[in-house]
């Protein structure tokens, strides 16, 4: 499915960073940060141009391909991984941020990369995400139509004990990122760190 929806000149979900990203990217230390499920990079072609050492993991290799084209546009370089968030495993007290921008994964493996999460963060690393919850049926302005990909601040908190939140919020807001994803959204934003 994803290799398919990137199979397009245009960048499906824009080259704009998400908007939750850049508005807090601040709180994420410099170095080295992991971004999931990046698509076609738009998010971390953003936190290279800010000096970050980033690196993009994806199912989709067409995805991957138009990250790194999107990085040589913009004069930077990214490290892109092919592969399943399933599979992947991003090591121990490896990062000093981890980002997850509207990654679409059902409840069990979900559950999974954020215990990986949680042990691949650095002692104060950060953990920045963004998705849409159940709400999000009900808009039908992105994020497909299944709630087992959605979550709630409170499943959040229960999958990530191990992290203090700085910021952990459901809110409506407006999002526009290309074709995909544009309209009034129901989602929930978290920041959170290792201590």
């Amino acid at each position: 499915m994803w290799d398919q929806r990137y199979a397009t000149k245009e960048y499906a979900y824009g080259t704009e960073a998400n908007e939750f990203l850049q508005e807090n990217v601040a709180v994420m230390p410099k170095g080295k940060v992991l971004s999931l499920a990046e698509g076609e990079g738009r998010n971390a072609v953003f936190l290279a141009k800010l000096g970050y050492s980033v690196t993009a993991v994806d199912s989709s290799q067409v995805g991957l391909d138009k990250a790194q084209k999107l990085a040589q546009a913009h004069g930077v370089s990214i490290e892109c991984i092919h592969a399943d968030l399933t599979d992947y495993d991003p090591g121990l007290c490896q990062w000093d941020g981890i980002v997850s921008i509207y990654c679409p994964l059902p409840a069990l493996l979900r559950q999974k990369m954020h215990s990986k999460v949680m042990a691949g963060l650095k002692p104060h690393g950060v953990f920045l995400l963004e998705n849409y919850t159940p709400e999000q049926l009900g808009y039908g302005t992105g994020g497909g139509n299944s709630a087992e990909t959605m979550i709630t601040a409170q499943a959040i908190r229960r999958e990530l004990p191990e992290l203090s939140f700085l910021h952990l919020k459901e809110l409506q807001r407006s999002v526009v990122e290309g074709r995909y994803h544009t309209g009034l959204a129901a989602v929930v934003q978290a920041i959170a760190v290792k201590a």
